[in-house]
């Protein structure tokens, strides 16, 4: 009778803590945050490394390079997540994998008829100087400039690469990279910049200095407008942080990356 009772207190125990240790077996939960334009990308690779391990527990969040950086300080995230040319002071004391790159896409509305936009074209239109689109030899109406907000790794990027922008006061500001997308969609007269891994079409990717925004053209070296994603860690990559990491980097995750419109790390 002892050990029937023993053996029932074993069993109700386990089931009493399963939704914590699952009965012996902990479950590993991390944070991943910061870089919008990675996010999905970043789901996508966790829903994929989850699958494999049930065990583990990945959590996924935006916010922007920005966010990745100071939640890796922090430790509310244990990766950051930031898509910049180059990482401010800030990030140096923090340990940096480049695991992905990523273009940047200038987009228009579909009706407009331009193909082509200049690095100098491109620089005086978000700085307010281009206003109306027959200056560039488009039709006879103002020109829509829509950017990302302030803090967000993609305009990071975009302004480091094309340099010696002051984004004019006209510019319609939004949070996220599928803003964007939907608002040079609805607006005959805008242009914007997104990751070309969300590129689609609603919106028309147009050349910049003649070459397209592609993967070929990022791995070649001959599209410009292309930035690294790095994650960030505290320290040293342990456990499930590292576990991920690894998953990122293998063949398969890489593969993962490259199918969903992103360029492999290498």
């Amino acid at each position: 009778m002892f050990d029937q009772w023993k053996q029932f207190s074993v069993a109700a125990l386990c089931v009493a803590v399963a939704a914590v240790a699952g009965c012996g077996r902990r479950q590993a939960a991390i944070t991943v945050a910061g870089s919008t334009a990675f996010q999905p990308f970043a789901e996508k690779l966790a829903e994929e490394l989850m699958a494999k391990r049930p065990d583990l527990a990945i959590t996924v969040q935006g916010g922007g390079s920005a966010v990745g950086i100071q939640s890796a300080l922090s430790g509310a995230a244990q990766i950051g997540m930031a898509d910049l040319v180059e990482l401010p002071p800030e990030a140096q004391s923090l340990t940096s994998v480049v695991v992905a790159r990523d273009g940047v896409s200038m987009v228009v509305h579909p009706s407009n008829p331009l193909s082509n936009l200049t690095t100098d074209q491109i620089r005086g239109i978000f700085n307010g100087a281009l206003r109306n689109w027959k200056e560039l030899g488009g039709k006879d109406a103002p020109i829509t400039v829509v950017s990302r907000e302030a803090g967000s790794g993609t305009r990071t990027s975009f302004e480091q690469i094309i340099t010696g922008i002051n984004l004019t006061r006209d510019a319609v500001v939004q949070d996220s990279n599928g803003t964007i997308r939907e608002t040079v969609a609805n607006d005959p007269n805008a242009v914007g910049y997104l990751t070309h891994g969300v590129v689609n079409s609603k919106v028309k990717a147009v050349t910049v200095d003649g070459k397209d925004c592609t993967t070929e053209a990022i791995m070649a070296g001959e599209y410009k407008l292309v930035r690294p994603v790095f994650f960030l860690i505290k320290g040293v990559a342990e456990g499930t942080a590292k576990e991920f990491i690894d998953y990122v980097l293998s063949a398969e995750g890489q593969e993962i990356i490259k199918k969903n419109g992103l360029i492999p790390a290498k």
